[in-house]
């Protein structure tokens, strides 16, 4: 697989494992994308695992995707060095953004929210929240593609929406990077009332390394080694209500003999940078930052939705996790993306994750079960890196 295609599309998605290894400037992204230089990206100029988020880039749909589109995903991406200030995506003007907010008291960028607000509330009652963690392999990616997941559900009135940084690889490892998440959680919590915010509601959400950290955070809520002492509200809990993980790895263990793309038999490969060494070498580390380790009866209720031929987190990290929060007597629901690769659209889906927000966080009751959407643009063939 072409390594480059897939790293900076993946951002397109919320961010893959392997997102940012390369960071060319958007500009120079749409050249090399745009074959046929006739100043548009097409379908067919897309890898086949991301012509799914074509209709999402293509604002005016033409069924092809201009420089302008292409600018407003890609232009506000974090190229800049560790500690630089990082520009904020569009924002509709449906919602109040209340942008950079430092959950630990510091200055570092990295441990900053992005918090989003209706600006018409459909009641006056306190808002659950929705807070979104960004993939990139623990090493890449940037909390403000956290808005566009967000903003639907923000501009409908009935949610608030947090969208999570956390340290990376290069300047911290596991478990700074759960410790940072659930100080923005206990953030929200400890702002919840001057800002109408429902601190009894609060789920979390994301792709890839942010479905890990998702994942990870629904089931160590009760795990006190985990919290840090970061922020000033330490007093306020970091538990959520539900969980919606897309594609995150579950357990380490497993995971570095499944087949994929990616060779975990050596020293640099994304969990390896994440615990300090190779899984197969720091097994207490990688059990240590692994969602399935935690789970008990009373982690809230998942979602997982994963693809069949994700090429980087094998599907079967989705079937071990929902086979084991089952067996606790977890409520558990999973959705198998057929075909799927390490990211996927699908208005099937949204409206499944939608039910599952409103059931958990509203109590608007719906059937929400295990069930199979075939992907409308299959994910391509790949071959493992090794064999397990």
């Amino acid at each position: 697989m072409n390594r480059f295609l897939l790293i900076p599309l993946s951002l397109l998605v919320s961010g893959s494992v392997l997102a940012q290894q390369v960071r060319p400037g958007p500009e120079l992204l749409f050249k090399r994308l745009d074959k046929d230089g006739d100043g548009f990206i097409s379908s067919e100029e897309l890898p086949v695992e991301r012509r799914a988020n074509l209709k999402r880039i293509d604002t005016d749909g033409d069924g092809k995707i201009s420089l302008k589109e292409h600018m407003a995903v890609l232009g506000n991406r974090p190229s800049a060095p560790q500690g630089r200030p990082i520009p904020s995506a569009p924002v509709p003007d449906t919602i109040e953004a209340k942008l950079d907010i430092p959950y630990a008291d510091n200055e570092n960028p990295r441990q900053q929210l992005d918090l989003y607000l209706p600006k018409k509330r459909t009641s006056d009652k306190p808002l659950p929240v929705i807070v979104f963690v960004h993939g990139g392999g623990w090493k890449g990616g940037d909390r403000k593609s956290g808005m566009r997941n967000l903003a639907p559900y923000v501009a409908s009135g009935d949610y608030a929406g947090a969208s999570v940084g956390y340290r990376l690889t290069n300047e911290a490892q596991w478990p700074a990077q759960i410790h940072d998440c659930k100080a923005a959680i206990r953030w929200i919590r400890g702002h919840a009332k001057e800002l109408n915010l429902d601190a009894d509601h609060i789920a979390v959400w994301g792709s890839s390394a942010g479905g890990h950290l998702a994942s990870i955070i629904g089931t160590s809520g009760d795990v006190p080694a985990l919290e840090g002492r970061l922020g000033k509200h330490t007093d306020q809990s970091s538990r959520v209500q539900g969980v919606v993980n897309y594609y995150g790895p579950e357990n380490f263990l497993t995971m570095v003999d499944q087949p994929s793309t990616i060779d975990r038999t050596t020293q640099d490969y994304p969990e390896a940078l994440l615990i300090g060494g190779r899984v197969q070498d720091v097994t207490d580390a990688a059990k240590s930052a692994s969602p399935v380790t935690y789970i008990s009866k009373d982690d809230p209720p998942f979602l997982t939705a994963h693809g069949t031929k994700d090429p980087l987190v094998p599907f079967a990290q989705a079937t071990e996790l929902q086979t084991k929060l089952k067996a606790a007597g977890v409520s558990s629901v999973l959705i198998t993306m057929k075909d799927g690769g390490h990211g996927f659209g699908s208005t099937e889906l949204d409206t499944i994750v939608h039910r599952f927000f409103d059931k958990t966080l509203r109590g608007i009751e719906s059937k929400i079960s295990d069930s199979t959407i075939e992907v409308e643009k299959p994910a391509a063939d790949w071959k493992p890196a090794r064999k397990p």
